[in-house]
């Protein structure tokens, strides 16, 4: 009798523990190790064209700075150095990575709804620029305001994409990131035929960019839906950082991001000094953007074949080499040919930075959280770098200092991801 008792109390207690373990997961949500991805799919791919609409209007329009910085060292504030105006772009590109840090954790816990606010707020941002006359407004409409609002939006719509799909992660981020590629075309040219017509000029120029990123954004945000089931837990994961492939991939990332931006905010200005016309000279954003759309798409579908750490280190290596050579290029010629290069071996830089960083969390769950930290460290390299660049051309008159800081800083950079590869257990030469 007393055995049977025992028996019975075991049961009981057995029940219970697994009652315990499976309460943690909604019913019908599959455990972490053994959940399912869609890998495809009318939902799957609305949702990677929505965030690619995203990142036109987001992304897309921030590669656009370099037009703005031309612009605005001939006109509004002409009276300030090259490197005072690039922090406003650096500013923006900074709390564009930082303001992941909220907008990720939210997601996980909220699901896509949370990227609406964010979208109205970055709308509104854009047409304040329209009216901004001094620094200080430039710096808080298109710096802080702006940053802010395209941080909430990059990170859910990111991480929104990679409930869909594990296997074939490294071609749908690669498509997503690609609209910015479009942006990235499309907003130089616009600008550049819009911001010297007089009968616009800057103030319109600006409200019709603000317009086209208000439909564009309208369609995309209604087709982003999040398919797993929100976190309930902590809002933020720090034990994160006591993984040692995470804290890898952010070094790597940070230092590559103290160089990767420099052409984008430098290339117009450099070519103008070496005799290119300013109308030429502004599409040259529009070639390199351009060209990293194929940059985006082909080593996104590549990592997912040969590994995703093995395509960020090539596409480091590669952008590094360029930045290098890049005062090497004097000729119009040879500085279209450089754009076009550029373009397509950084593309794949910010795109597999994200997908390698989604991949580290073992619960899909967690990948809004884990993106916007990451984000927000290697935001503050997006901060400093942009103006480090420009005190380098202010001090020397040249750009060959700052090709030598931003190439050293992507090159050192590139090879610390092989240090993140080791650290997630895998080989040098192995597919990873």
């Amino acid at each position: 009798m007393a055995n049977v008792f025992r028996d019975h109390k075991e049961a009981h207690v057995g029940e219970k523990s697994s009652g315990e373990e499976s309460s943690d997961l909604p019913i019908g949500v599959e455990p972490p190790e053994t959940m399912t991805f869609p890998e495809g799919g009318a939902r799957a791919w609305s949702v990677a064209i929505g965030c690619a609409g995203v990142m036109f209007c987001t992304l897309g329009h921030v590669n656009a700075f370099g037009v703005y910085q031309e612009y605005y060292e001939t006109h509004q504030l002409q009276d300030h150095s090259p490197s005072d105006i690039s922090w406003i772009g650096s500013l923006q590109i900074f709390f564009q990575f930082s303001g992941s840090l909220i907008g990720g954790p939210l997601f996980d816990r909220y699901g896509a709804k949370v990227i609406w606010p964010a979208a109205i707020v970055y709308v509104f941002s854009v047409m304040m620029i329209s009216i901004c006359e001094s620094y200080y407004q430039f710096m808080l409409a298109q710096g802080v305001l702006a940053g802010l609002a395209l941080g909430m939006t990059m990170s859910p719509c990111m991480a929104a994409t990679s409930h869909y799909f594990k296997k074939n992660r490294g071609a749908a981020i690669g498509c997503a990131v690609a609209g910015s590629s479009l942006g990235g075309v499309v907003f130089p040219i616009a600008l550049a035929k819009m911001l010297y017509n007089p009968q616009l000029g800057f103030g319109w120029t600006i409200r019709i960019i603000g317009f086209i990123i208000l439909a564009v954004l309208a369609i995309a945000c209604s087709g982003i839906r999040a398919r797993l089931p929100p976190r309930k837990d902590q809002f933020f994961l720090p034990s994160a950082f006591k993984e040692p492939a995470y804290l890898a991939l952010l070094s790597a990332g940070f230092l590559m991001l103290l160089g990767f931006f420099t052409p984008f905010f430098y290339l117009p200005t450099y070519a103008v000094e070496h005799g290119m016309d300013k109308e030429l000279a502004s599409y040259l954003l529009a070639i390199l953007n351009g060209a990293s759309f194929f940059g985006r798409i082909i080593p996104g579908i590549m990592a997912d074949r040969i590994g995703r750490y093995n395509m960020y280190w090539a596409a480091g290596i590669s952008t590094g080499i360029l930045i290098f050579c890049w005062p090497q290029t004097t000729t119009n010629a040879e500085i279209i040919a450089f754009s076009a290069l550029y373009g397509f071996f950084s593309g794949a830089i910010i795109s597999l930075m994200v997908l390698c960083l989604l991949n580290v969390p073992n619960d899909p769950k967690n990948m809004g959280t884990y993106m916007g930290m990451g984000m927000s460290v290697v935001s503050i390299a997006a901060l400093i770098g942009p103006p480090i660049n420009g005190a380098l051309v202010t001090h020397y008159g040249g750009f060959e200092q700052l090709s030598i800081f931003s190439g050293v800083m992507v090159l050192v950079g590139s090879f610390t991801i092989v240090v993140a590869k080791l650290a997630s257990g895998q080989t040098i030469f192995g597919k990873g």
